[in-house]
């Protein structure tokens, strides 16, 4: 008979992964940038007339849940004041949220782009969203990859594939020195090679680009992104009548609804203008080489299917797109 032998963990060191709410499906009315905003409300105005239909059609896939319970479904709307900031919030809020009205839309939260970019304000001993979320990437090693390409972390390029070779002077490149092309990983038929910028650095100032930060603000919508097991990104109720002239006076993500079903959820949806489908096919190849919280994950998965509406484990999987025409 053997002796058990006890084992002593700090209790830091396993950090609890902290649990959030879900909804059915995340309902994004839209994402703009300040020059649409210029624009005027009239712009608006066009923009949510012509998501209407198709936020409802949305809402009607949801209407369907198999246990015929009644669907959580909220809404959202991306405020793009990372790359420019031409207007204040006392001015664009309200202008925004009345068109939207006018349309019949309920805006249940709104986000501000450098949310998703910058560091936590509370916690400035932590990096930025958008560094942390970098440090989880885990490239897909293409078929005949040779370690050639120095990693994301160092190039700020992600790729769903194998790259065309730099230089035809490597055997270990090209054995008869031939130009190769790009290849897709998993290609079904046909390649379809997508190469990500992730950002771009000038005077030693780093900036993250539209696609990169369009992937965090996916992986907060699915409620998958964690801190030392805490939830990030987490909406702050706003029960003020105004909205403040500086932009990082205003949290990075508001809940203008008190009644709202929770901002995370199984599963995303978004209603955009055809210019971003690049963008977001970009988004897809970031999504898909991510390494997310397996505890989070887990999570969402259990919790759905108890609700008969199973998320797989796959978190590109869980995000859809409507590009309306005339958007």
């Amino acid at each position: 008979m053997t002796e058990a032998a006890a084992v002593f963990r700090e209790t830091r060191a396993d950090p609890v992964t902290a649990s959030v709410p879900f909804s059915h499906l995340s309902l994004e009315l839209g994402h703009l940038y300040m020059e649409d905003f210029a624009e005027g409300a009239e712009r608006l105005e066009r923009h949510f007339a012509a998501v209407r239909p198709w936020a409802e059609t949305a809402r009607a896939w949801a209407a369907a849940l198999p246990t015929g319970n009644r669907p959580r479904i909220s809404t959202c709307f991306l405020i793009d004041d990372y790359f420019s900031r031409l207007s204040t919030p006392a001015e664009l809020v309200p202008t925004l949220l009345g068109a939207a009205e006018r349309a019949g839309l309920t805006i249940d939260y709104l986000a501000r782009e450098s949310g998703c970019a910058l560091a936590d304000p509370a916690r400035p001993d932590r990096s930025g969203l958008a560094e942390s979320v970098m440090h989880r990437l885990v490239e897909s090693p293409p078929p005949g990859g040779n370690g050639f390409r120095p990693p994301v972390s160092r190039t700020g390029w992600l790729a769903n594939g194998r790259r065309a070779p730099a230089s035809r002077t490597s055997a270990a490149l090209a054995a008869d020195g031939a130009w190769q092309p790009p290849a897709e990983t998993g290609a079904r038929g046909h390649s379809v090679f997508v190469d990500v910028e992730l950002w771009d650095e000038d005077g030693g100032h780093r900036t993250w680009s539209c696609a990169f930060l369009a992937a965090v603000w996916q992986l907060a919508r699915l409620g998958l992104l964690r801190d030392d097991g805490r939830a990030v990104l987490v909406p702050t109720p706003w029960e003020q009548d105004a909205f403040p002239e500086e932009w990082d006076a205003l949290p990075p993500l508001l809940r203008l609804n008190p009644s709202a079903p929770p901002f995370t959820a199984y599963y995303t949806c978004s209603v955009l203008p055809g210019r971003f489908l690049p963008v977001e096919h970009a988004v897809r190849v970031v999504l898909e080489q991510v390494h997310v919280d397996a505890d989070a994950v887990a999570q969402a998965v259990e919790r759905s299917g108890r609700e008969g509406l199973p998320a797989p484990e796959g978190v590109a999987d869980r995000t859809s797109y409507l590009f309306p025409p005339g958007l």
